[in-house]
C-alpha cells in the first residue's frame, strides 16, 4: 500500500453537509486520499436541532471506529443493546453490525475511522 505525507488543520478544512448522514456534518481529514481510499477518517458534528430518524442499517466495511470529542451520543446495537457514548467513549463497529444512530445532543462531534474510506450501507429491518 502506498501512503503520502498529509496534514489538515480544522481551520482550513470545512464541516460540508455532504455525507451519509443529512442531521450531521463532515469534514474531511485527507485520510482517504492519502492512503488511496484505504482509510478514511472524518470529524462528524450534529447539525443543531435535527434529529436522527433512527434507522437500521449495516456497512460494507472491514473496520469502523469512532471516538466521541465533544457531547454524547446514543447508539443501539444488534446483540448489544442501547450504549451512550460521550466524550472520550470509544467503540469499535465490527464488520456487518446492524445498528442505529438513536439521538444525540446538539453539540455532538466525534471522529469516525474507516476501511475502506468508501463504503456500502443497507438499511436493515429492527433485530428481534
Amino acid at each position: 500500500m502506498s501512503q503520502s505525507f498529509v496534514i489538515t488543520h480544522a481551520d482550513n478544512a470545512p464541516f460540508r453537509g455532504e455525507g451519509l448522514r443529512a442531521f450531521f456534518e463532515y469534514r474531511q481529514t485527507g485520510i482517504a486520499e492519502a492512503t488511496g481510499g484505504e482509510f478514511g477518517a472524518h470529524v462528524i458534528r450534529a447539525v443543531p436541532g435535527e434529529e436522527s430518524p433512527g434507522s437500521w442499517h449495516s456497512h460494507d466495511l472491514n473496520f469502523q471506529m469512532v471516538y466521541v470529542t465533544k457531547g454524547w451520543v446514543v447508539f443501539e446495537y444488534a446483540g448489544e443493546g442501547e450504549h451512550m457514548l460521550r466524550a472520550g467513549s470509544c467503540v469499535l463497529q465490527p464488520p456487518g453490525i446492524v445498528h442505529r444512530e438513536v439521538r444525540h445532543s446538539d453539540d455532538m462531534e466525534l471522529l469516525e475511522i474507516t476501511s475502506p474510506a468508501e463504503f456500502a450501507t443497507h438499511p436493515q429491518d429492527a433485530p428481534a
